[in-house]
């Protein structure tokens, strides 16, 4: 445990832009006016990331753009809040709508079941958002220092307890909104937002306080014996207990996170702890307390080590735990260990206790557009305009579920699958458990290719994979342009992460059911040495298995990499070449 004083260190910049913002205003509404620039200030792009709003420019052409002198081609990424991931056909046809009037005409299934929207130009911005809140949804907190879209397991259809957790998520997204008044200001009504600091209202924020959280704050909502939502990777998760079919409460994970930084090892991926169990009554009333603590107590200095997971990793669990109980007023109940199976979907069609069906799609990297070969965003048009009484589900993994399908429209929708050739399903184990964030060429951050080169990267080894014999095994596979870890790489049991044009590090043994980080095993590694270094790797794991062992398993079990057995061992004991 890193030791703890009271030494105040100076604030980071962000904290001096929250604290100035007058209620995450800023001046954004008077720089979306400004027609010069198809940028905004950069202290405003701080704060639009409180509005689901990231400014970023066109990569692919930004060398060309600045030899002729000329600004980047900026356009903003817009995230659209969906706790649970579940929307109404009417939602995905305006939002389908979106992409093609306000966008680059796709939409983006995230890896926390969002949606996003990339290439809006500056002038579509404040009409996206707009239309976006007539359909009733929203992209505030969507990104920022706050909690941002909450996560639940798929599908709240299929039983009584599943629809639980749908509500929790839904409740505690609520719960946890800011308060502010900014967002319906400068993207809906246009009214109230160029008055003078001096004079602008600045609404009290009960959960939050005027600069919000040191950083982001993630949330999922879990039914074992699915991990679908990946509830190790996360600040906060509520895993239900079940007796005999029937939710009792919540086990209550802290503490996870993805994130760290290319050879700073004082930053690590973190796999939660449990905190305790609490009844149904009281998870949103916990979820505000974890919150809480972290707004008191997370560094506001070095914005690295801001998240919770930094904060418990310094002042240990019990530490944790005893302030949260602290605010809470009572105790936490004894928690019981939950037990996992799996974290991918079910491709394919399931009937429900109710009669109705569902059917899940698999997308490549979460991408729903028109390919020569399948036409899936016009197939869900179709599937959207013909439902009656459905419901469209974005999973945790980047893919769809269309739920609650009458036996009555099931041959139709069938029927418009098999016509736009949209697929239930993935040509191998491996591409069925893949997810990978957009990176270039939109991203700032991307160091390297992940959702453009993914597909073929998986292509060349499915070769591997037929040699193996291994072509239906369940592996999990995630890639990433840079290490903050969106696509939750380092609970994989295969890892790519971006560390330059076409260069990874590769990440070996995370379990199959996510709860344990993989390490390092090759850096800055191309295509060629990655199908050298897996290519034998798999056809060991095909001959020398034990019997149910998983890839992760067994390349710890063979001695290929040590196991990592804590966040704070991450960058420890590498057997690197």
């Amino acid at each position: 445990m890193a030791d703890i004083t009271d030494e105040k260190k100076p604030l980071s910049r962000n904290e001096g832009i929250k604290s100035a913002s007058r209620g995450l205003r800023g001046g954004i509404a008077e720089g979306l006016t400004d027609v010069i620039t198809g940028q905004l200030d950069e202290d405003d792009t701080q704060l639009t990331k409180f509005h689901g709003i990231y400014q970023q420019d066109d990569r692919d052409i930004r060398a060309e753009r600045g030899r002729k002198k000329m600004e980047k081609a900026f356009s903003f990424m817009a995230r659209v809040r969906v706790p649970g991931g579940q929307m109404t056909p009417a939602q995905w046809l305006a939002l389908d709508d979106i992409a093609d009037e306000r966008a680059n005409g796709t939409l983006r299934v995230t890896t926390r079941q969002a949606i996003q929207f990339h290439g809006i130009i500056k002038s579509n911005l404040r009409p996206a958002i707009a239309t976006i809140n007539k359909a009733l949804l929203d992209t505030l907190a969507a990104c920022g220092d706050v909690n941002r879209n909450v996560m639940c397991a798929v599908n709240p259809y299929e039983s009584a307890v599943h629809a639980q957790a749908l509500k929790l998520a839904q409740d505690m997204s609520d719960h946890l909104s800011p308060r502010t008044t900014a967002y319906h200001e400068i993207w809906i009504d246009g009214e109230n937002v160029v008055e003078s600091a001096g004079n602008a209202k600045e609404e009290d924020e009960p959960i939050y306080g005027k600069t919000y959280l040191p950083r982001k704050f993630k949330a999922t909502v879990a039914v074992p014996p699915q991990n679908d939502v990946d509830v190790y990777a996360h600040d906060l998760s509520f895993v239900a207990v079940l007796k005999d079919d029937t939710l009792i409460g919540w086990d209550v994970l802290v503490g996870g996170g993805m994130g760290m930084t290319h050879g700073e090892t004082d930053t690590f991926p973190r796999t939660a702890d449990v905190l305790g169990f609490c009844t149904p009554e009281q998870a949103v009333d916990v979820a505000e307390k974890v919150v809480i603590v972290q707004r008191d107590f997370g560094d506001r200095s070095v914005r690295k080590h801001a998240r919770l997971k930094y904060t418990i990793e310094n002042r240990g669990i019990d530490w944790f735990r005893a302030e949260v109980e602290t605010r809470l007023g009572y105790k936490l109940g004894p928690v019981h260990v939950p037990e996992f199976k799996s974290r991918g979907d079910r491709y394919g069609w399931v009937q429900g206790d109710n009669g109705l069906w569902h059917v899940t799609l698999f997308l490549e990297s979460g991408r729903v557009k028109d390919w020569p070969e399948k036409k899936l965003q016009t197939g869900m048009r179709e599937i959207a305009r013909m439902l009656d009484g459905g419901v469209i589900i974005l999973t945790p993994n980047q893919n769809l579920t269309i739920a609650n399908i009458s036996a009555e429209q099931k041959p139709a929708v069938e029927a418009l699958l098999a016509e736009h050739n949209m697929a239930i399903t993935a040509d191998s184990g491996l591409r069925r458990n893949s997810m990978a964030c957009v990176a270039l060429p939109t991203c700032g951050l991307a160091l390297a290719e992940s959702e453009r080169y993914m597909p073929d990267l998986l292509t060349a080894l499915e070769s591997e994979l037929a040699l193996a014999g291994l072509t239906e095994d369940e592996i999990t596979i995630r890639m990433t342009g840079c290490p903050n870890g969106c696509a939750r790489p380092y609970l994989a049991e295969i890892a790519f992460v971006g560390r330059g044009p076409g260069t990874y590090n590769l990440y070996l043994g995370g379990s199959l059911e996510g709860e344990r980080l993989n390490k390092l095993y090759r850096q800055d590694i191309g295509e060629a040495a990655i199908l050298a270094e897996l290519g034998p790797l798999l056809r060991q794991y095909a001959t020398e298995r034990k019997t149910a062992e998983s890839f992760g398993d067994f390349v710890i079990r063979t001695g290929h990499i040590a196991a990592t057995t804590a966040g704070n061992n991450f960058h420890a004991n590498l057997k690197l070449a």
